[in-house]
């Protein structure tokens, strides 16, 4: 069975027993920006307590933000962790939508994946699973998430070696599936449900999961 059917049968499996998952959480683009950008190196119930100080502060559009000073920021998002780093990495998006002549994240929109990811890259501290979550959440583009949750899945199903590159792991997806950003988002957060439901780090639980089917070897696993 060829990448592509067993993509698609994963999918299904996930979305039959999960349903719908409605990400990314945000109510505006900008939003869903700055919350991939926090959400580095810590968990979404830290990201959404900087993000609700965001909101009081009404600083979650970019005139909003960049109004706010700098100590002030590393307080409102301090919940997030690293808040230091993190806020010269929101200051740098910002000078990054400047430069661009942004009033509006949603001005991004206009520029093609392939001429707007190399400059995302470009700005200090988005790497690539940051920088395809701003494109695919925020912006619609044509673009699929690798988190370390991808590589665990896919290696314990046998699709990967342990050590792959994100963006082979990329390609695996995109070159298997349709282009179609409702099925990127779609399957991105159904992985990282499932990575947090049975496919854990430690001690996954293989036995419960619907990916179970989809093992080299499911039949050797305890009932």
């Amino acid at each position: 069975m060829g990448h592509a059917a067993i993509l698609k049968g994963m999918y299904d499996a996930l979305l039959s027993e999960l349903g719908p998952s409605a990400w990314w959480p945000g109510e505006t683009p900008f939003e869903i920006a700055v919350g991939a950008i926090l959400t580095q190196n810590t968990n979404w119930k830290n990201v959404e307590r900087a993000i609700a100080n965001l909101k009081q502060a009404d600083a979650l559009t970019p005139a909003g933000l960049r109004a706010v000073p700098l100590e002030r920021l590393e307080d409102l998002i301090r919940p997030s962790g690293h808040f230091r780093i993190k806020s010269k990495r929101l200051t740098e998006f910002l000078e990054f939508l400047e430069q661009e002549s942004c009033t509006r994240i949603e001005d991004l929109g206009s520029q093609s994946l392939e001429n707007l990811r190399p400059k995302l890259l470009e700005v200090r501290g988005i790497g690539p699973e940051t920088a395809d979550s701003i494109l695919l959440y925020a912006l619609s583009k044509p673009t699929f998430v690798v988190a370390a949750y991808t590589v665990r899945l896919l290696g314990r199903h046998g699709l990967i070696p342990e050590q792959t590159h994100y963006h082979e792991v990329q390609d695996i997806f995109l070159s298997a599936l349709p282009e179609d950003v409702a099925l990127y988002n779609e399957y991105h957060a159904l992985i990282v449900r499932a990575a947090k439901q049975w496919c854990a780090k430690s001690r996954p639980k293989c036995a419960l999961c619907p990916l179970r089917p989809f093992l080299p070897n499911p039949e050797a696993l305890p009932e």
